[in-house]
């Protein structure tokens, strides 16, 4: 989630819907500009007991946030907290429970993305073995309770915490208990951007089903391969989902304001602080009837913020974000973007795969969205078939797409590589989970105590 910061410079009053769209026109570049935004987070866990440590206890999540600062990292405070890093390979973060994320740099390549995901890895691992604590990559704590988990000093969330069970039953989990990979990408034009948003929301099923990696809770199988995914489908109902206009003759930036503005609000920061809005309505904001600062109007910043509470699969702000994949290993943090950017940012690319796409109904949209979570690769498709029979077809489009980039390393390598572990999932047919799966009900004995040693980074 979103670290949030005092704005420095100007911060706009918005006085007009124009405003409201520009933050998204402004986002748009050039195709020799578009560059490549990576975000993962994992599970922060004791060697010594795989108990997840507090922020404050010693050797605990402060500690660490403390010892990367001699990698360069600048702390970003909040209360006068530490709760944040920042540096030239982005920010280091804290989820609610302490998972600990990068949101990486906008880079150029995928080779340059590998590059600064394995100088964090490097990074966390070093001061880890300091400090005794292991990374775990997974999308969902396997053995935790939500009572086990400490809570991270970061105002928004005290928030989020207090407003999540009134609008869903699975909020906290999603919060306290899950880890996932995003990848942010750039657009040249409205209709670039709508083009884009179409394929990677209705593609998003088959990411969540090749990087499923989230079959247990609580020490046991929980009937899924993606839970992580299918907590999404009762975490909150106003901000979440597969967003059917997107699909509709007309979708625009203004149309993506429209869904922006009709999400509840959690929070405004004023003054270093989060002040609790949830559930108070963003168009009474603009118009000054604000229950919590009345006759204050909101600023671009406040704009920004409220993009950010909004969560569905595929989200907007002045980039395009894809969000539905599980929290994993290295390579899959490198797989993720090579799968998203092989697919959308070449023409020919982007043709072939809405071609793929563009008979499904509404209707088989949502049940792909609904069923994926359990049945990963096996899920129906439209047309008849499942998601495995259009899996190497697409993984051929993004390899396609990213031959066409040609990206290369030092060593004359394109960008293709990185594409190697979901093509091992679809020619294997075997999902992480799968994996996972077979491995606690055989050679583990049902103790998943192993999964620490074998999963970890």
């Amino acid at each position: 989630m979103s670290t949030r910061t005092e704005s420095a410079g100007e911060d706009p009053i918005i006085e007009t819907r124009e405003q409201l769209i520009s933050l998204f026109e402004e986002g748009e570049k050039p195709a020799d500009r578009w560059k490549i935004g990576t975000e993962h987070e994992k599970f922060v866990y004791r060697l010594a007991d795989h108990r997840a440590p507090s922020y404050e206890e010693p050797g605990g999540i402060l500690d660490l946030l403390k010892g990367l600062q001699a990698y360069g990292w600048k702390p970003v405070e909040e209360g006068g907290k530490i709760i944040a890093l920042a540096g030239a390979d982005g920010t280091v973060s804290l989820e609610p429970a302490g998972q600990l994320e990068l949101s990486g740099a906008p880079l150029d390549n995928l080779h340059e993305t590998c590059a600064e995901t394995g100088r964090h890895l490097s990074q966390v691992k070093a001061v880890g073995d300091q400090l005794g604590l292991g990374f775990l990559g997974l999308g969902m704590w396997p053995d935790k309770t939500r009572a086990e988990l400490p809570i991270m000093p970061k105002g928004r969330y005290a928030i989020m915490l207090r407003h999540m069970p009134r609008v869903g039953t699975m909020g906290l989990d999603m919060m306290l208990r899950t880890c996932t990979i995003q990848v942010n990408l750039d657009y040249s034009s409205e209709a670039r951007m709508a083009k884009m948003f179409r394929v990677s929301l209705a593609l998003q099923p088959l990411a969540t089903a090749l990087f499923a990696n989230s079959p247990f809770t609580e020490s046991k199988p929980n009937g899924y391969l993606s839970y992580r995914s299918h907590i999404w489908s009762d975490t909150d109902p106003h901000r979440t989902g597969m967003l059917p206009f997107v699909f509709e003759d007309g979708f625009g930036y203004e149309r993506y304001a429209d869904y922006a503005l009709d999400v509840p609000m959690y929070f405004v920061f004023r003054d270093g602080k989060y002040l609790d809005a949830s559930g108070l309505n963003f168009r009474d904001f603009l118009a000054g009837k604000l229950s919590i600062l009345p006759g204050e109007k909101p600023t671009m910043s406040d704009w920004a913020d409220h993009l950010s509470t909004a969560f569905p699969e595929v989200r907007m702000k002045s980039f395009l974000e894809m969000r539905g994949a599980d929290g994993g290993p290295w390579n899959r943090i490198c797989a993720l973007p090579a799968f998203w950017v092989g697919l959308l940012y070449d023409d020919g690319a982007l043709d072939a795969a809405w071609d793929v796409v563009k008979d499904w109904t509404m209707e088989e949209r949502e049940t792909l969205r609904s069923e994926v979570p359990r049945l990963a690769l096996d899920t129906p498709i439209g047309g008849g078939g499942t998601l495995r029979d259009i899996a190497g077809r697409v993984l051929d489009i993004s390899r396609s797409g990213l031959v066409a980039r040609a990206r290369l390393n030092s060593i004359g390598d394109n960008e293709t590589g990185y594409l190697g572990t979901l093509d091992e999932v679809v020619s294997s047919g075997w999902t992480h989970s799968e994996r996972l799966l077979a491995r606690y009900n055989g050679e583990w004995g049902g103790d998943i105590s192993r999964i620490y040693a074998e999963e970890s980074f």
